[in-house]
C-alpha cells in the first residue's frame, strides 16, 4: 500500500505483470474511488464549462456523451486533465484526478461563482475500472437483466444511470470496459462478486504500465501548470473553433499555434537492455530532452516512455541510463491496443 493523492492504494495484489496481462487477455478490476466525481447544475452549466475547458462541451449532444479535456490557467498551463458527461441541459458530470481535488474544486468553485451553477463532490460514490476484453460481459452480470443490456448497449464514451449505478463505456487501459459509480457501500460486494466471476483485483502497478501501452498521460508525469496541450501530446483536445469562445487559456494557446510549439510529447521504443524511466535525459540532434514516463512494457516486453523533447526530433536518440548512453527509437503512440502491438 502507498500514499496516492491521499488515498492509501495499492500497488498491487498479487503479481503486477499478471494483473496487466489479466487485463490484456481476459478481465481486472481497479479501485478508482479516489478520482473525485463532481456534479455541476444550472442553468449556466454549460456556459461555465465552456469556459472552464480547452475542449469544447457543445460536441456533447446525446445525453450520458462524454469528452476528454484539459482545464488550463491563463498562461495554457494544464490545471488538470478530466472526463465531462453531458447528463442533461442543466447538469454535467466531471471526473478529476484525486492529486488536484482541492485545487480543482476551489478553481471551479470561484469560477462557477455567480453563475446559479451548484458544484457538488459526490464523496457518497466509490467508483471501480472493470477492463479488458472480457469485461464488459463480466461486470453485466452484477446488473439486472434490463439495465446488463442497456449497459451492454453502451456507445464507447457514453455513460448512463442504471438504477443506484452509473455506467460510463470508458477507460484508462486501451482496452473496453466500463467505468462504474456506485454507492459506497455496494463497491465491496460488487468487487467480490467480479472476483467469483474471474475478474482479477489489479493495483495502480499495472494501471500504470497499461496506460503508458495504451499511449496515455498521466497528469503530474506528462504535463502539469507548466506544460500546455500543444507540448504535452493534448493538442487534439483543444478545440480552438469556434473563435469565438473564449476558454480560459486561449490567448496563451493562440500564440503558440500561430507560432508553434518549441517542444513535443514523443513515445520511445528502447533499442538496447535497459529500463526507461521518468526524468532520464534524452539527447539527439535537435537537442535534449526528458523522459517524463518510462517502465517495462510487460506486452511487448520491451521498456517504452514518453519524452518531452525539442519539436525537431525524430528518428534515433540516445536516453542517460544510469550513465550510459542506451539507444533508442521514436514511435508513435500508442505502443498497444486491444492487445496488440501497434509498432511497426
Amino acid at each position: 500500500m502507498v500514499d496516492f493523492g491521499g488515498w492509501d492504494m495499492p500497488v498491487q495484489y498479487s503479481s503486477q505483470i499478471g494483473e496487466h496481462h489479466a487485463v490484456r487477455r481476459a478481465a481486472g478490476v481497479f479501485d478508482v474511488s479516489h478520482m473525485c466525481v463532481v456534479d455541476l447544475k444550472g442553468a449556466g452549466v454549460r456556459a461555465l464549462l465552456q469556459r472552464l475547458l480547452a475542449n469544447d462541451v457543445a460536441k456533447l449532444k446525446t445525453p450520458g456523451k462524454a469528452l476528454y479535456s484539459c482545464m488550463l490557467n491563463e498562461r495554457g498551463g494544464v490545471l488538470d486533465d478530466l472526463i465531462a458527461y453531458y447528463l442533461t441541459d442543466s447538469w454535467y458530470r466531471v471526473v478529476v484526478n484525486a492529486g488536484t481535488r482541492d485545487k480543482d474544486l476551489a478553481w471551479i468553485r470561484a469560477h462557477a461563482a455567480g453563475s446559479g451553477v451548484e458544484v457538488t463532490e459526490r464523496s457518497d460514490l466509490a467508483m471501480l475500472a472493470v477492463q479488458g476484453p472480457e469485461a464488459r460481459a463480466k461486470a453485466a452480470q452484477l446488473l439486472p437483466s434490463a439495465d446488463a443490456a442497456a449497459a451492454l448497449a453502451l456507445d464507447s464514451f457514453v455513460g448512463r444511470e442504471l438504477g443506484a449505478w452509473f455506467v460510463a463505456r470508458t477507460g484508462y487501459t486501451g482496452e473496453d470496459g466500463f467505468e462504474i459509480m456506485m454507492p459506497a457501500a455496494d463497491a465491496v460486494p460488487a468487487w467480490r462478486r467480479l472476483n467469483s466471476l474471474g475478474v482479477a483485483s489489479c493495483g495502480l502497478g499495472a494501471r500504470d504500465t497499461l496506460r503508458l501501452e495504451a499511449g496515455m498521460n498521466l497528469y503530474g508525469n506528462d504535463m502539469d501548470e507548466g506544460t500546455h496541450p500543444f507540448e504535452s501530446g493534448l493538442g487534439w483536445t483543444v478545440a480552438m473553433a469556434p473563435r469565438e469562445r473564449g476558454f480560459i487559456g486561449r490567448e496563451a494557446l493562440e500564440a503558440i499555434v500561430t507560432g508553434g510549439s518549441p517542444r513535443k510529447l514523443i513515445g520511445l521504443l528502447l533499442e538496447d537492455r535497459g529500463v526507461l524511466r521518468s526524468h532520464q535525459k534524452v539527447q539527439s540532434t535537435a537537442g535534449e530532452g526528458e523522459i517524463t514516463s518510462g517502465t517495462f512494457s510487460p506486452t511487448l516486453e520491451r521498456s517504452i516512455a514518453f519524452a518531452r523533447v525539442p519539436s525537431a526530433t525524430s528518428g534515433e536518440v540516445q536516453v542517460d541510463v544510469r550513465g550510459k548512453l542506451l539507444a533508442a527509437r521514436v514511435v508513435r503512440p500508442p505502443f498497444v491496443r486491444a492487445g496488440k502491438s501497434l509498432l511497426t
